[in-house]
């Protein structure tokens, strides 16, 4: 048995390290967390120095019981999980679960960490182990009590102002505010009209074009000409005063220096792999996760290809940054290295100098020499990362931009003139093998790559025309994951390891969408940000969000304790809870508006925010005894809906005429969306049909589709409530309760029942939100049938001594608390 335990997170970094140890070492995964605060009210206890009641995850007891039965067995123990303060709370949560089973006594429990997964680094920080750094672990304790204590009690009220189900966070609500704030600006935005003047110039050595830069006098800003008749009187006057040429008036040439990006930390990352590859944060965090672990590279085995992706530091280590010299020498010449290494300065205040930027374990692995053994994802990354590092290391790119004046001193109203500028590449430096994206192009990235001819002063150009273009101005743009990202870092709100975890709530919240690769936020998402900012401003404002962040990175460097900090946040806060739980008026919550009057009925028309969307309401709730209610449609937002397309909505549920049975046939809108109507059986309305404009014969096609598919819907009904049913997803069983997949080697209409009994037993119980089990109650229970018993028995025999019992045990139970039911259930339109 081996003498040493070491614990990582992930099975596939077990993996990596387990053949670098050696067999004196036995190396197990965590599978990430491993304890978490009890889901209940009083898992954080405010009276009691915030003490915090933790228990094993469900779905890790078994991880954690291989640890711990390891552990008995084990001379010393290395805790050696990320080394960030993730990481090392989670080291402290093993080491505390080892302690209360009484697994460390006379045992030498050491802390690993390690920036990258190659052999040199892993022996070194086994050689070297610290002790757990409990400044880390409270600044994360901190953390997740400050986020259970915003989540317990601002999520209920909520629920009660707002919309059931909804819930706040204390980093993801500041972020939700910045993508609805920009979407009102948006709404407010107002264009304006502006016109620029261009001449378009012809030359033996290739035509050109120069912009307006002076007129009458002074320099020509944006909003000189801001209609046609002006700016076409000025194209006129100044075509009037060049007489078919251009005069040069002056050229300069000015020489600069661009030098290279710093190699990557978590949040440059997830921003240039947004742009460049249009991943997602999640998806490149989870791309890095792999490479940072380790991909198996032919003979060599497993290997990790980056360093850690969780950091701040643009720090490169001497080793890394010798090899990465070595390697721009023989590939690109020593022409291209400066004459000593360059050094970046990390911003961020917390960085941990220690720590490494993202880098490749070796240069030397080229993207080329590892393409092979890479998917797709793992292969664009990669290359990204060793790109940006290699580039990060090489001499700065010499740019020469020559500028050139055309000036008309007779033009009437005083003196104008043109500008032409272009930008040549004197030595690409870096720029051979990296340039780093922008979010928005500038009138400077124009003119780079534009040739100018060679031009002396006093040399007149042939004019070909003088143009002028009607332009207005845009409004902001909404945030891409790139600048939201970047808005993030520059407000202090959340942390890099923190990004893709706060984009992906908002997402999963349905409190924004990506549209067109740009978020945009949802009714409900504004009217969460709204009520928020309002009645919790304190908490949503950037700079309080940033100000806690800088307290918790205080507290993980040991300048602060953590419970005072609890203290100063919780007392106010929950203050503000009990106070705004009584007070706020909940149709002023949701953001609710008055639009004007029906003219048919003088009535009140309103816009609201209901359990299952938005939607417009005919008629006033506190005096009218029925009112119109309609949904809104696809793509209109209560907050910017007008009157007139508010009534629009009230046309539906609309009469399309009679099916041959005399059926009446009828389109609306309902809880799941549009539909169509005919007798009794509903048909949804396919993307492409418009409830508005849909007409008989394609709303008898859609019922005759969902009458054909309910007609070959049951494959298999057995009479006891076990029946074999088409889904959307494909064939499946349902006993009216459970549901279970059908393994992809068999065929649905050969499934015997006993074999449908067995797959039943086996499906995972359907949860709820809250835990809570969701299957459907029925009228009356019935008793299994003999022949139902003896099929769960007969199946249960064919099954091997180690599962024999546990299948008799769940058929029995399962025969004993059958419920029946031959109709359709709740779980049965769930399966379709």
């Amino acid at each position: 048995m081996a003498k040493n335990l070491l614990i990582v997170e992930s099975p596939a970094k077990a993996k990596t390290i387990n053949k670098y140890l050696g067999k004196d070492f036995q190396v197990l995964a965590s599978y990430g967390h491993v304890r978490d605060l009890k889901p209940k009210e009083g898992a954080v206890d405010t009276e009691h120095g915030f003490a915090m009641a933790y228990e094993v995850i469900e779905r890790n007891q078994k991880h954690v019981d291989a640890i711990a039965k390891a552990a008995k067995l084990a001379d010393d123990i290395y805790l050696a999980t990320d080394l960030d303060r993730e990481g090392e709370a989670i080291s402290w949560h093993i080491s505390e679960i080892l302690g209360e089973r009484g697994l460390t006594k006379g045992k030498q429990l050491h802390r690993v960490v390690f920036s990258e997964i190659t052999p040199k680094a892993i022996k070194a920080a086994v050689a070297a182990p610290r002790q757990l750094s409990h400044d880390l672990v409270d600044a994360q304790q901190a953390r997740r009590a400050l986020d259970y204590l915003v989540g317990f009690n601002l999520s209920p009220v909520l629920w009660r102002k707002v919309q059931r189900g909804l819930s706040a966070g204390r980093v993801q609500s500041p972020a939700l505010r910045m993508i609805v704030e920009r979407e009102e600006e948006i709404e407010a935005f107002k264009a304006r009209e502006y016109w620029t003047v261009e001449a378009q110039l012809k030359h033996a050595d290739g035509d050109f074009s120069a912009r307006l830069s002076r007129l009458n006098g002074k320099k020509f800003e944006q909003f000189d000409l801001t209609n046609e008749a002006d700016a076409q009187a000025a194209r006129a006057a100044l075509k009037q005063a060049a007489r078919g040429q251009l005069t040069v008036s002056d050229v300069t040439s000015k020489e600069r220096k661009r030098r290279p990006a710093a190699p990557f930390t978590t949040s440059t990352l997830q921003q240039e792999a947004a742009r460049k590859l249009g991943f997602t944060t999640s998806r490149t965090m989870k791309v890095a996760q792999g490479l940072y672990e380790g991909v198996a590279l032919g003979d060599e085995g497993n290997v990790g290809l980056i360093t850690y992706m969780r950091t701040d530091s643009t720090m490169l280590g001497e080793d890394a940054m010798a090899e990465l010299r070595q390697l721009i020498a023989r590939d690109f010449g020593g022409q291209a290295l400066p004459d000593a290494a360059q050094v970046y300065k990390t911003k961020s205040k917390n960085a941990q100098e220690a720590h490494e930027a993202i880098r490749p374990t070796s240069a030397m692995r080229t993207p080329k020499s590892v393409a092979a053994f890479l998917n797709d994802d793992q292969r664009k990354l990669y290359e990204l990362i060793w790109k940006r590092t290699v580039a990060c290391q090489m001499i700065h790119a010499t740019l020469n931009t020559v500028t050139v004046e055309f000036a008309l001193p007779h033009a009437p109203g005083g003196d104008a003139s043109f500008r032409a500028s272009g930008t040549t590449v004197i030595d690409p430096g870096f720029l051979a093998v990296y340039e780093e994206g922008r979010d928005q192009k500038t009138a400077e990235d124009d003119d780079e790559g534009r040739r100018l001819p060679r031009l002396a002063k006093g040399e007149a150009v042939p004019l070909h025309e003088i143009v002028a273009d009607q332009h207005f101005t845009e409004p902001p743009p909404r945030y891409s994951e790139a600048s939201l990202v970047k808005a993030l870092e520059e407000y202090g709100i959340g942390r890099p390891s923190t990004y893709a975890s706060i984009i992906q709530v908002l997402q999963n919240r349905e409190y924004v969408f990506l549209d067109n690769r740009r978020f945009k936020p949802t009714d409900v998402g504004r009217a969460v940000s709204k009520f928020l900012t309002q009645h919790f401003t304190r908490y949503v404002d950037y700079d309080f969000t940033a100000k806690l962040e800088d307290e918790l990175d205080a507290v993980s460097r040991g300048e602060e304790a953590w419970v005072p900090l609890m203290q100063r946040f919780w007392q106010p806060f929950k203050q503000q809870v009990d106070e705004k739980a009584e007070s706020v008026d909940r149709s002023e919550a949701t953001g609710a508006r008055e639009l004007g009057s029906d003219p048919k009925t003088g009535k009140p028309v309103f816009v609201r925010l209901g359990r299952f969307g938005p939607y417009a309401a005919i008629g006033d709730k506190d005096s009218d005894e029925k009112l119109q209610f309609a949904s809104l449609r696809p793509g209109q937002s209560m907050h910017t809906i007008s009157l007139a397309e508010a009534l629009e909505l009230f046309k539906l549920p609309r009469k399309l005429g009679q099916a041959e049975n005399g059926d009446e046939v009828s389109v609306g809108i309902g809880r799941f969306g549009p539909f169509v109507k005919q007798g009794s059986t509903y048909a949804s309305l396919k993307p492409e049909d418009d409830p508005y404009t849909i007409e008989l014969p394609r709303a008898l096609q859609l019922v005759a589709d969902k009458l054909e598919m309910l007609a070959n819907r049951v494959i298999l009904d057995f009479g006891n409530g076990v029946q074999v049913l088409n889904g959307r997803y494909g064939a499946y069983i349902t006993d009216g309760e459970k549901n279970a997949r059908i393994p992809k080697e068999q065929e649905p209409k050969e499934l015997t029942e006993a074999q449908c009994l067995e797959l039943l037993a086996a499906a995972p119980v359907k949860k709820g939100r809250f835990g809570k089990k969701t299957a459907t109650k029925k009228a009356a229970a019935k008793k299994v049938a003999p022949a139902k018993k003896a099929a769960v028995k007969k199946a249960a025999t064919k099954k091997t001594a180690a599962k024999k019992s546990t299948a008799k045990k769940t058929a029995t139970r399962k025969a004993a608390t059958k419920k029946g039911a031959a109709g359709k259930s709740a779980t049965d339109q769930a399966g379709a």
